[in-house]
């Protein structure tokens, strides 16, 4: 999550860099130069603030609302009106989950609606328990109201244990072909010290693909036959991709389909993917493009992230969706995405049939640390703040 930084910090003192980590620190090369845009970040919904709005998203039903959820635990839900003055409060889970102010990757930090949702009522929550585990739930709109959620109606479909309180990733999300995509991290600490990224029987460092509307025996869920890992002894066949550090956030392209993924550095890297079935993105054989340790960058197959920045450029990657509004044509088709730490904002134009970005254009903003992006139903985009404020994109003057 953004605020693996922290923990970085704690990481690192007393820390003495080899020769090849200070090599590979120092001058780090710039792909392509920024390009500034005239376009900014504007406040939407003036009169609304949230405790730590980690998540932004809408339901696809047609009602034109959108969902906030807050990392405590707490879910709201509201007219996507300019003016609107007061939530609703769609569902109260902070009793069900943990929150603590030094263990902060922790909580609610992800919520799907079913592409059905509007005929069959389901959405899916990711949390946390105590002790460190994951948990990934079904559950079902009221009968009685739509701007209320049915606790009782939960459904654990997904446990999984973490070996620290750090690196849970969060997201999920469902893909064009109708399954549940989970970001998971390495389950934490520094240095992916359980080598949970490489290892292709544990869930951890994976982003996971699973069919919610079927179910393998001894299971709340089924696992696609065409999973890449499957028919693989000992494997986590829930895996789509691997070789994650740390997920924040993915989410697909409306119009292509392409999975987009923000992956959180830690020595010196941020990156973006773009995943692909069985793909192994290289944490923590490397970071980056770059080998993360001497002697780590062995495997032919990893994949490269199509763009990286450095850590004099920023240090805490949020990700991230591909713009397909209206309101503001000059975004079409790029990447919006920032930094938590340096609060720069950026649209990366990536050439997909070229496989090379195009340009990274600089977005105007006032060093706003982003928790979240997410999208309305008409694909306009906006973002959250640790401030509580939500801001979307408009022309300059």
């Amino acid at each position: 999550m953004f605020l693996h930084r922290v923990v970085g910090l704690s990481i690192v003192v007393g820390f003495v860099f080899s020769l090849t980590d200070a090599l590979r620190a120092a001058d780090p090369p710039q792909p392509m130069p920024d390009s500034p845009l005239d376009i900014k970040a504007v406040r939407a919904f003036p009169e609304l603030k949230f405790s730590r709005p980690v998540l932004l998203t809408n339901a696809g039903d047609g009602s034109n609302r959108i969902f906030v959820a807050q990392q405590q635990g707490k879910i709201f839900v509201f007219p996507n009106k300019p003016d609107v003055e007061e939530p609703d409060l769609f569902m109260d889970w902070e009793k069900k989950t943990i929150y603590k102010n030094e263990e902060f990757e922790e909580g609610v930090l992800g919520i799907a609606f079913h592409p059905k949702f509007k005929s069959n009522g389901e959405f899916f929550l990711y949390y946390t328990e105590v002790p460190h585990i994951s948990v990934i739930s079904r559950f079902k709109v009221s009968k009685d109201d739509p701007n209320k959620a049915d606790p009782a109606s939960e459904e654990q479909i997904l446990r999984i244990p973490q070996p620290y309180w750090n690196h849970n990733g969060g997201t999920i999300c469902f893909g064009p072909d109708g399954y549940l995509y989970i970001g998971l991290g390495d389950g934490g600490a520094g240095n992916d010290p359980h080598k949970n990224a490489q290892n292709p029987k544990t869930m951890l460092g994976k982003i996971l693909r699973i069919d919610v509307d079927h179910k393998d025996e001894g299971k709340k869920y089924a696992v696609p036959k065409d999973n890449p890992w499957v028919g693989q002894a000992g494997a986590a066949t829930e895996a789509f991709a691997m070789g994650i550090r740390n997920t924040w956030r993915m989410s697909f392209d409306r119009k292509t389909g392409t999975l987009w993924q923000a992956d959180v550095g830690q020595d010196f890297w941020e990156e973006i993917n773009l995943i692909t079935k069985g793909g192994n993105y290289g944490w923590n054989l490397r970071e980056g493009m770059h080998k993360f340790k001497e002697g780590s960058d062995a495997k032919p197959e990893l994949i490269e992230p199509i763009w990286e920045y450095h850590h004099t450029i920023g240090k805490s990657i949020t990700g991230g969706v591909v713009y397909r509004g209206k309101k503001v044509p000059e975004l079409e088709g790029c990447y919006l995405y920032g930094d938590f730490v340096s609060g720069k904002l950026w649209a990366l134009k990536y050439d997909e049939k070229a496989r090379k970005v195009a340009a990274n254009y600089l977005l105007q903003g006032d060093n706003l640390p982003v928790m979240t992006y997410g999208e309305d139903e008409a694909g306009e985009v906006y973002f959250t703040t640790p401030f509580g404020q939500i801001f979307t994109f408009a022309k300059a003057k």
